[in-house]
């Protein structure tokens, strides 16, 4: 008769599993995560229907939801439906909700503070060429609204969190794509 003694990887092993047991056995449904963790994660995004936002799709479409920090595009045929993440307004006061459009792009935007801007952070430069510090990223989509835009980021720690003034940020290689897709005169729909 031999005598054999468990190993230490068995005993860990056989530990694990007895912990992870209880957790198994439970549905995947009960597990109920609180609504705070995810709902800032990509996998929070729901698919939009245009239709639910716009009688028509135009030239083309953009739908940004700052609930869930992610902007929907639509082609002018609506076959082409894209979904980014997005930074948002870092506050209610600085989020413009509603229909406007885009009325200009720019590669490699400069950037201007705004007087409000400059008053809530006075280290705030009166203003930043195009290049890797400039807050606007590589590409922006000016909108109807003074002072807002759609546009890219090099801080990418600021997507899919409440981190800008007002406009709605993207990876700068997004903006870049989104920029490419979009004419002058995409309708654009902040909620």
């Amino acid at each position: 008769m031999s005598s054999q003694t468990p190993s230490r990887r068995t005993l860990l092993l056989t530990g694990a599993a007895a912990l992870a047991a209880p957790m198994l056995a439970r549905p995947a449904a009960a597990l109920d995560f609180p609504q705070e963790i995810t709902r800032g994660n990509t996998a929070s995004f729901i698919a939009q229907n245009w239709q639910d936002h716009f009688d028509q799709l135009g030239v083309s479409t953009i739908l940004a939801d700052t609930g869930s920090r992610a902007l929907h595009f639509w082609s002018a045929d609506g076959t082409d439906y894209r979904v980014y993440p997005t930074s948002v307004p870092r506050t209610e006061e600085l989020t413009r909700r509603g229909l406007t459009s885009v009325v200009r792009k720019t590669v490699g935007p400069s950037w201007t503070p705004t007087s409000a801007m400059r008053e809530r952070d006075p280290s705030l430069p009166e203003f930043m060429p195009a290049g890797p510090g400039n807050p606007l990223g590589t590409h922006a989509m000016y909108l109807g609204w003074p002072a807002y835009l759609v546009h890219g980021t090099h801080d990418t720690r600021k997507i899919g969190r409440r981190s800008s003034s007002g406009c709605i940020g993207l990876f700068n290689e997004k903006i870049e794509e989104l920029y490419a897709l979009c004419p002058i005169g995409t309708q654009v729909r902040l909620i």
